[in-house]
């Protein structure tokens, strides 16, 4: 399996945990783990409502 050394899946993975962290774990304070955890997975489903696609402009022939 050939992955993109420019364009990752994992950058893109990494890109959604990072706006994660910055818009809805960054000055928080929670009282439990369970209120850490709802609030995780409440981020996750308003993302999920409004899912971005990511078509891959990649072209096989351009291989190095």
């Amino acid at each position: 399996m050939f992955t993109p050394k420019h364009g990752s899946w994992l950058n893109l993975i990494e890109g959604f945990f990072s706006k994660l962290a910055h818009s809805v774990l960054r000055h928080i304070r929670v009282t439990s783990l369970k209120e850490l955890r709802e609030r995780i997975l409440a981020a996750i489903d308003l993302a999920n409502r409004e899912p971005v696609v990511h078509t891959w402009n990649y072209k096989i022939g351009e291989v190095a």
